[in-house]
């Protein structure tokens, strides 16, 4: 049976058509997975990382701040004889490179002065750190360059086991002008008094001090 020469034709067209169909269909998955990886990297999709997106400080939530020192009551009540609490005094001290000002302590009074003892140095770095020793308010605000403290400790029998210390400290902050060095003296936050009674507590105790009601 013959065939027409137009139907032949008619039949080459649509196998034609069919195979270039299938060919495309074929592509059309990968060129779907490039479109669904390409979306995947659009921004603010991280996957599982969600670490990224920030640059800098960011918010701080006060993780770089110094731990605060356990308020302790000044004078604090130790059992122990007043001439133990002076040696423990003297221990904490050396342990610190604070020098035991010989002129001014009067040991057989339960009372022991350190020389002044110079805690940070430097026109960059003193600033930040003096204002934890110290309240420095706008009208005292200059360019620091030194900060030093000195500390009275006295103990004052209350009887034959036990005894009240006293820790003070004189907070100092220099400046350097044209007519030369300048120390000042500022008031106290109470940091060193606590940093140094905190110390000489677990000296006495061998473990470290908590607040008293």
């Amino acid at each position: 049976m013959k065939y027409p020469k137009y139907l032949f034709a008619l039949l080459v067209i649509v196998v034609t058509t069919a195979s270039a169909f299938g060919q495309g269909k074929g592509v059309d998955p990968q060129n779907q997975r490039n479109t669904d990886n390409s979306s995947n990297r659009a921004a603010g999709n991280n996957g599982t990382k969600q670490d990224v997106g920030t640059t800098g400080s960011g918010i701080n939530f006060g993780k770089e701040k110094a731990a605060p020192i356990i308020a302790l009551p000044n004078p604090y009540r130790l059992t122990a004889r007043r001439d133990a609490i002076i040696k423990a005094v003297a221990e904490v001290m050396r342990d610190r490179k604070l020098i035991i000002d010989d002129a001014t302590s009067k040991p057989d009074e339960g009372i022991i002065v350190s020389q002044p003892y110079t805690f940070i140095k430097g026109a960059v770095v003193t600033q930040s750190e003096l204002y934890r020793y110290a309240n420095i308010d706008n009208s005292n605000a200059r360019s620091w360059t030194r900060g030093r403290y000195t500390i009275t400790v006295e103990v004052q029998p209350i009887d034959g086991t036990s005894a009240n210390v006293s820790v003070n400290a004189k907070i100092e902050g220099r400046t350097d002008g044209a007519t030369g060095a300048e120390w000042t003296t500022l008031q106290s936050t109470g940091y060193a008094e606590q940093d140094f009674l905190s110390a000489l507590i677990e000296n006495m105790t061998g473990s470290a001090p908590v607040p008293k009601p």
